[in-house]
């Protein structure tokens, strides 16, 4: 089973960057993969995808702001987040789905890693 461990949270104040990094134990680079995000009281929110064919799709929210990318030769999703906002912060999670196109929800086959957490401060 892949194994998938983020780096890269911390705390920022608003306005200032911080670049994620998604390590998978080996590469599925035909699938979709993304980022989520959970913050405290709030449901998990999609930030941003990359499908198995590169296209790439960002919730309203984000836009703009962050950009997805994956390295394959180092098995490493990114998620390079600008212009952070205070309403950004939370617990960041990356996905792997088994499907090559993105689907519209998350299954029980989308495996996960533990996180990590972004805090900005206004």
């Amino acid at each position: 089973q892949v194994q998938l461990v983020e780096s890269g949270g911390g705390s920022v104040q608003a306005g200032g960057s911080l670049r994620l990094s998604c390590a998978a134990e080996y590469f599925y680079n035909a699938y979709c993969m993304g980022w989520f995000r959970q913050a405290p009281g709030k449901e998990r929110e999609g930030v941003a995808h990359i499908a198995g064919d590169g296209s790439i799709a960002y919730s309203d929210s984000v836009k703009g702001r962050f950009t997805i990318s994956k390295d394959k030769d180092k098995s490493t999703l990114y998620l390079q987040m600008d212009s952070l906002k205070p309403e950004d912060t939370g617990k960041y999670l990356c996905t792997t789905y088994r499907a090559y196109y993105c689907p519209p929800s998350t299954t029980s086959e989308n495996l996960w890693g533990q996180g990590t957490q972004v805090i900005v401060s206004s």
